[in-house]
């Protein structure tokens, strides 16, 4: 029992020793296997198996499988250059040259080991794959083997690698000299808003790559060289070490000894320059691919055959030497009929080329010239601002002088100016000609409703007297389309003679845009909207944007600040403030919920610019007061309380008002000064209300809204008459 029971453990222990023995193998092969996957240390292990290769002894058939590996490698090489389209996308090249340049080297040493310890056993001595190349090269003549050696080291080291280096330094230079300026185009692209952010960065990081590849191929050809030089070396010194061995240490005689060592020799330079001209034919082809686009194949076949003339002639050159006599007729007839063919395959292919692009032409200018139909979307888009044209007015937009841009470039500024002015970008103004008109007649549209009309001469100068009355030269009598003014359309020849006389002398275009601009002051706060003023908010600086974050939409709305900034705007009051402005109605909101009320403050917090506004070129803001009289029958026609207070005034008293206000502001007039209208604050609105709709461009202010530092001079006084 106690043997058997002795026995049991180990016939259990040991297939549970063989199952942890496995699972250890496994997890080891998993190891290597996940090493070899990782890129970094592939690298790094194929890197110091070269260095092994360089110290230890290496087996013939072992050599010849890095011998297969070496001339695949360069091969592989050689197809990715043809194959790529940008040099940029074979950026590792140098690398890649280095370590084929270093596998060779070290390939060579380990050859040159077994030539020179066991040449004397054969042509087998150092491999098959030598052995085969010298064989097949030499065919049985050494001297046949150092000639054609000679001929591709002469090939690899004068030609390619001399031109291809000569390539890629030029190619360094002029990229590094040219860097500064392409540089400086990106920033200019990227200033212009041509191109974002992300493709500026993308563009400076290919111009960097671009340097550093080419300064990296300048020097990696020497590379190339040093090779040449190397291999050229290492097969004298086989040659002469190996007839020294032979015949020295081997008993050969010094036949014997030159056949198998020049054989193993010129067989091991071959085995390596070979791989040598392959790589630096791929070097060549990389450098000088710089500013063409495409694969090789396609970007040569496409340059050479794209002219049908250079085929034909070299298709005609073919054929006359072929019948010179003493030349070959077979290869020269059929190169020119080849190339003949060529020749007509490509003028064929180049007709129909142009032909289909002048088609595509043609076929885009037709749809260009079909009117599209338009979706119901866009016909229910509405313009904000229109101007409608007689097609008399064409020449202002479409002048065949070269003149063409006058109307659009004032509009242009008219825009600038508005932007400066109010606070904000007006929308674009579209043009339209309109055959409904007169020929010489405009119409302005906010909104698709007509706003204001006028009547212009394209090829004649308005002519009005600063005093009002009529103009003596020989002209159309009218009136001026913005203020109704007296005026006269003289033609272009007295123009000298109008301004002799004292006369105002405006250009068609010139009135149209005073009349545009004008009808913009007046309908400016229709013209914001609600995105424009989102866009506004939205652009605010980060530490003024914190004030409308504290308001919006715990105090107010969005819409509540457009209302705001809209009765600012009716009042021809300037948002550009905008920081002000979200103060003013911060304060506000905290005891009030009313946009009439709201406003009255912030007109309040803008006093100072209201009144820079409104002031001359003296100093002074000229002022038409209200009498006494007047303010007590406002207060008194002043029903309802807080929010809902209204102006309830007999017509007959407002009709009286009106009268007397347009007679302060004739006698303001007389005197040259554009004054405004001073009230109490509690009035002000339901005076402006009235004042607007006879005269809109005369400021009413109230008390509080005239700034402390503001030197005022009163010009005149809404009187109130005796009967009243």
């Amino acid at each position: 029992m106690s043997d058997t029971t002795a026995a049991g453990p180990p016939e259990t222990s040991e297939p549970g020793g063989e199952i942890a023995t496995s699972s250890n193998t496994g997890a080891g092969l998993g190891q290597m296997v996940q090493v070899l996957r990782n890129g970094d240390l592939g690298l790094a292990i194929g890197v110091v198996a070269i260095l092994i290769v360089l110290i230890l002894p290496m087996p013939a058939f072992i050599l010849d499988m890095l011998l297969a590996v070496s001339v695949t490698f360069s091969v592989l090489i050689l197809m990715t250059a043809l194959f790529i389209h940008k040099p940029l996308e074979f950026s590792s090249f140098p690398t890649i040259l280095l370590i084929a340049t270093m596998i060779r080297l070290a390939l060579n040493l380990s050859s040159t080991r077994l030539i020179l310890a066991h040449g004397h056993e054969g042509p087998t001595a150092a491999g098959h794959v030598i052995e085969a190349f010298g064989s097949f090269v030499m065919q049985g003549n050494f001297v046949i083997g150092i000639i054609v050696f000679a001929i591709l080291v002469i090939v690899n080291f004068i030609v390619i690698t001399k031109g291809s280096g000569r390539i890629a330094e030029v190619a360094a230079r002029f990229t590094l000299d040219a860097m500064p300026g392409k540089q400086m185009a990106i920033d200019a692209d990227l200033g212009a808003g041509l191109i974002d952010e992300t493709v500026a960065r993308q563009r400076r990081a290919e111009l960097e790559g671009e340097s550093a590849f080419f300064g990296a191929m300048d020097g990696a050809n020497k590379f190339v060289r040093g090779d040449a030089v190397a291999g050229l070396l290492i097969t004298f010194i086989n040659v002469i070490g190996g007839i020294i061995i032979g015949t020295g240490q081997m008993g050969l005689s010094m036949s014997e000894a030159a056949q198998n060592y020049t054989l193993l020799t010129i067989g091991d330079g071959l085995v390596s320059q070979i791989p040598a001209l392959v790589v630096s034919l791929a070097a060549g082809l990389l450098v000088s691919k710089a500013g063409v686009e495409g694969a090789a194949d396609k970007a040569i076949g496409t340059q050479l055959t794209g002219y049908p003339k250079a085929l034909g002639m070299s298709a005609a050159l073919m054929t006359l030497m072929a019948i010179l006599p003493g030349i070959p007729l077979v290869p020269f007839m059929t190169l020119g009929l080849v190339t003949g063919g060529l020749a007509f395959i490509a003028d064929r292919n180049l007709r129909q080329q142009k032909a289909e692009e002048r088609a595509e032409e043609v076929a885009s200018e037709i749809e260009a010239a079909e009117p599209a139909e338009e979706t119901m979307t866009e016909t229910l888009r509405m313009d904000d601002l229109r101007l409608e044209i007689g097609y008399g007015l064409l020449p202002l937009i479409n002048d065949p002088n070269g003149d063409s841009d006058r109307l659009t470039e004032q509009i242009k500024a008219l825009r600038r100016q508005m932007a400066t002015e109010m606070g904000f970008v007006m929308p674009s103004v579209r043009i339209l000609d309109n055959m409904q008109l007169q020929a010489n007649d405009y119409d302005i549209k906010i909104k698709e409703v007509s706003a204001g009309r006028g009547q212009i001469m394209p090829d004649h100068f308005m002519v009005m007297d600063p005093a009002g009355g009529q103009i003596d030269l020989p002209g159309i009598h009218g009136t001026e389309p913005t203020f109704g003014l007296p005026a006269t359309w003289i033609d272009g020849s007295l123009r000298e003679q109008a301004q002799f006389k004292g006369y105002t002398v405006v250009d068609p275009v010139t009135v149209l845009s005073t009349h545009l601009t004008e009808i913009l002051r007046t309908h400016v706060a229709e013209l914001l909207s609600y995105s424009e003023v989102r866009k506004l908010l939205d652009e605010l600086p980060e530490h003024e944007s914190r004030l409308l974050e504290d308001i919006v939409p715990a105090q107010i709305s969005y819409t509540g600040i457009q209302r705001v900034l809209q009765m600012l705007l009716a009042e021809r009051v300037s948002i550009r403030d905008l920081q002000t402005i979200l103060e003013g109605i911060a304060e506000a909101t905290g005891y009030t919920a009313s946009v009439q009320m709201i406003t009255e403050h912030v007109r309040t917090r803008l006093a100072r610019q209201i009144c820079a506004s409104h002031t001359g070129p003296d100093g002074y803001m000229p002022l038409i007061t209200l009498a006494p009289q007047w303010e007590h029958a406002f207060i008194e026609s002043i029903v309802g309380d807080g929010d809902n207070r209204e102006l309830a005034m007999a017509p007959s008293k407002l009709q009286e008002f009106i009268r007397a206000v347009q007679v302060a502001i004739e006698q303001a007039s007389n005197v040259g000064e554009p004054a405004v209208i001073v009230t109490s604050s509690g009035i002000r609105p339901f005076v402006r209300s009235i004042v607007e709709r006879f005269r809109s461009q005369t400021a009413v202010l109230g008390q509080n809204e005239i700034h402390k530092s503001a030197q005022l001079k009163t010009v005149a006084q809404v009187l109130m008459t005796e009967t009243g």
